[in-house]
C-alpha cells in the first residue's frame, strides 16, 4: 500500500533528519531547508502533510501554510515551534494550520498522533464537502429541467428567494414538483448544510399533525408514552416543508401563524415556550384563497405564507418542455433497467407533446418508465406508450378509420397546429412569445402559420 507524502521542512539539518528517521515508517518523506524549496516540492508533488517550523529563512511557517493551503489540493498542515505560546498557536490557525505543536515539548507519539487526526479531520470534511455536490445536483436547480419560459422565470425567482430568510408559499397542480423545488430553495440557501424536513399534512390526522409538528410530552395524550421532538425542532437551523398545507385544520394553523410571527411554540402537554431558528417552505394545490372565502382556512395565516408566492405551471402550459422531460426519464430508466433505449420516435414524441397530461410531470415519468419497460429496440414508439398517452387522436372525435387512414397527418402535423394554436392562445396573440415558448424562430412561426392557414390568429 501506497504510504502518504509527508514533507517536513526545518533549517536544522539534525532536525530534519531526526523527524524523517522517526517517521518514515509510516510516511513517505521529503525534506527541506526553506520555504523556496519547500513549496517548489508542493507544487510539484501531492503531498498529504506539510510538517513545518515556525523560523525559516527569508519566509516563516505560517507564510509557507498560507501559501500550501491555496493549492487545488492542499496538504494537512502542521506548524511546529520553539515559542510555544497562545498567541502563535492562534495566529497559526488564522493563517490556516490544521495543528499546532511545540518542538520543546514534542513526543513522536503526540506528533503521529496529531497528524493521524488531523488527515482524518481532512478526509471528513472532503467526504461532506463531496456529498453537499451530489446534494448540489440532485436537489439544486440542475434537476429543475425546462425551457420554456415559465421555466426560466420560475428558476430565477428560486435563485433570487433561495438565499433569503422568507418564507416560501409554492403553488401549483399535483405532480408539478414543488417538493423539488422545495428541495431546491433548500439546497441553495444558506441553511443547505442543516436538516430539511419535510411533513405531508393531507396524510395526517389533527392530534398526529399538531404531535408531528410540534412534538409532545409523556402523557399528554393517549398513547403519548414518552416524549416526542417534533418536526420543528428536528428542523432547527434548517427549512421545514409543509405540504399541502391547506389541508391543516383551523387549530394547527392558529400555532403555525403564532410561529410565524414569534417563531416559538409550545409541545403538546407542556406550557414551556420553545424557539425554533426554522425557513418554512409551504405548498398547496388548492387556491387558498378560496378556502379563506369559504372560512376553513385563516386569511391572516394566508398572507403570512405568502411573503413570497411561486406558481409552478402544469405541464399541458409547457408542450415545450415535454421532449426534455421525457428524455431525462427515458435516460434514468433504461440505465435503471439495462435496456438499449436511446430516444423517441418523432410520432412518439409528438403523441406525448399532444397529450394533455393531467398528472403533470408526475404522470409522464411514469409513462416513461412505462414505454422503457415495454420497449423492443433502441427507441420508443407510439405502441410502446401507455394507451392514455397513445390514444390522445381518440379524444378529438375522428373515428378509427379515419385516425388510422390519416396517422401520420394526425401524429406530427395536426400535433404540430395543435401545439402552435395553444401557444398563440396563451401568448395572447403575441408570435414573438410564441414562437420562444415552442422554440422556433419568429420567421419559421410566420410560415407555419401560413402553411396551416392561420394567419388571422
Amino acid at each position: 500500500m501506497t504510504k502518504p507524502m509527508l514533507l517536513i521542512v526545518d533549517d536544522e539539518k539534525p532536525t530534519r533528519e531526526g523527524l524523517r528517521a522517526a517517521l518514515e515508517h509510516r510516511y513517505d518523506v521529503y525534506l527541506a531547508a526553506d520555504a523556496a524549496a519547500a513549496m517548489a516540492l508542493l507544487e510539484r508533488e501531492p503531498f498529504a502533510v506539510l510538517l513545518t517550523d515556525l523560523k525559516l529563512p527569508n519566509e516563516d511557517g505560517m507564510r509557507l501554510i498560507a501559501r500550501a493551503k491555496s493549492l487545488l489540493k492542499p496538504p494537512v498542515c502542521i506548524l511546529m515551534t520553539a515559542y510555544g505560546s497562545e498567541e502563535v498557536a492562534v495566529e497559526a490557525m488564522k493563517q490556516g494550520a490544521d495543528d499546532y505543536i511545540a518542538k520543546g515539548r514534542m513526543q513522536i507519539d503526540e506528533l503521529e498522533m496529531r497528524i493521524e487526526r488531523s488527515l482524518r479531520q481532512q478526509s471528513l470534511e472532503a467526504e461532506n464537502q463531496s456529498l453537499h455536490q451530489q446534494l448540489d445536483a440532485r436537489y439544486g436547480l440542475k434537476n429543475v429541467i425546462g425551457q420554456s419560459p415559465a421555466m426560466l422565470e420560475l428558476m430565477e425567482v428560486v435563485k433570487q428567494v433561495a438565499p433569503s430568510r422568507t418564507t416560501v408559499l409554492l403553488e401549483g397542480e399535483s405532480g408539478t414538483g414543488k417538493e423539488l423545488i422545495a428541495k431546491a430553495i433548500h439546497q441553495l440557501s444558506p441553511r443547505a448544510r442543516q436538516p430539511l424536513v419535510t411533513v405531508h399534512c393531507a396524510g395526517l390526522p389533527l392530534t398526529l399533525l399538531e404531535s408531528e409538528l410540534f412534538g409532545h410530552e409523556k402523557g399528554a395524550f393517549t398513547g403519548a408514552h414518552e416524549r416526542r421532538i417534533g418536526r420543528f425542532e428536528q428542523a432547527q437551523g434548517g427549512s421545514l416543508f409543509l405540504d399541502e398545507i391547506g389541508e391543516i385544520d383551523p387549530s394547527v394553523q392558529v400555532k403555525l401563524l403564532r410561529f410565524l410571527g414569534e417563531r416559538t411554540f409550545e409541545r403538546l402537554g407542556s406550557n414551556k415556550t420553545l424557539t425554533a431558528d426554522v425557513r418554512l417552505i409551504a405548498a398547496t394545490n388548492k387556491n387558498l384563497q378560496d378556502l379563506v372565502k369559504t372560512g376553513t382556512f385563516r386569511e391572516d395565516l394566508f398572507f403570512r405564507l405568502r411573503v413570497v408566492e411561486i406558481h409552478l405551471p402544469s405541464l399541458r402550459k409547457r408542450p415545450e418542455d415535454i421532449p426534455l422531460l421525457a428524455q431525462r426519464f427515458l435516460t434514468e430508466f433504461a440505465q435503471e433497467n439495462d435496456k438499449p433505449v436511446r430516444d423517441l420516435t418523432p410520432e412518439a414524441a409528438q403523441a406525448l407533446v399532444q397529450y394533455d397530461w393531467p398528472g403533470n410531470v408526475r404522470e409522464l415519468r411514469a409513462a416513461m418508465e412505462h414505454a422503457v419497460v415495454l420497449s423492443r429496440g433502441e427507441r420508443i414508439t407510439v405502441r410502446d406508450l401507455p394507451p392514455t398517452a397513445r390514444s390522445t387522436s381518440a379524444r378529438s372525435g375522428e373515428s378509427d378509420a379515419a385516425r388510422l387512414m390519416n396517422r401520420n397527418d394526425l401524429t406530427v402535423k395536426e400535433a404540430e397546429r395543435q401545439l402552435i394554436v395553444r401557444a398563440l392562445k396563451e401568448a395572447e396573440g403575441n408570435r414573438t412569445l410564441a414562437a420562444r415558448r415552442i422554440g422556433i424562430s419568429r420567421r419559421t412561426l410566420h410560415r407555419k402559420l401560413h402553411t396551416y392557414h392561420l394567419e388571422d390568429l
